[in-house]
């Protein structure tokens, strides 16, 4: 169900913008803006978390496409990633691109 949405455009709010600190965890600052999908309830019962790639300064909301699910095997939610309607990115700068949160999780990127 979840890979249906690859290819979507997406509304996403940013909560944590480019350079912001993770709320609970200081040491965390965010390579990439980063929010949630209005409307879109995930697996834990808060809306879609989404990562937004291919816009490299802070921003507040954005509107692109979702070209990846970063599948959580070891955890209840997945992270899109969304990015500019014209881009592309390899699973590979994906996963270079999210690795500052993603490394402590055991995931698959589904495009």
């Amino acid at each position: 169900m979840k890979e249906l949405m690859i290819g979507n455009i997406v509304k996403v709010i940013v909560d944590r913008p480019l350079g912001s600190h993770h709320p609970k965890h200081k040491d965390i600052i965010y390579p990439v803006n980063y929010g949630y999908i209005p409307g879109i309830i995930a697996a834990d019962g808060e809306e879609q978390d989404a990562y937004i790639l291919g816009i490299n300064y802070p921003i507040k909301e954005f509107i692109g496409k979702v070209i990846a699910i970063i599948h959580r095997i070891d955890d209840i939610e997945d992270k899109w990633v969304v990015a500019p309607e014209e881009l592309s990115f390899t699973k590979h700068e994906i996963l270079y691109k999210v690795d500052f949160q993603e490394q402590f999780f055991k995931t698959e990127i589904i495009m």
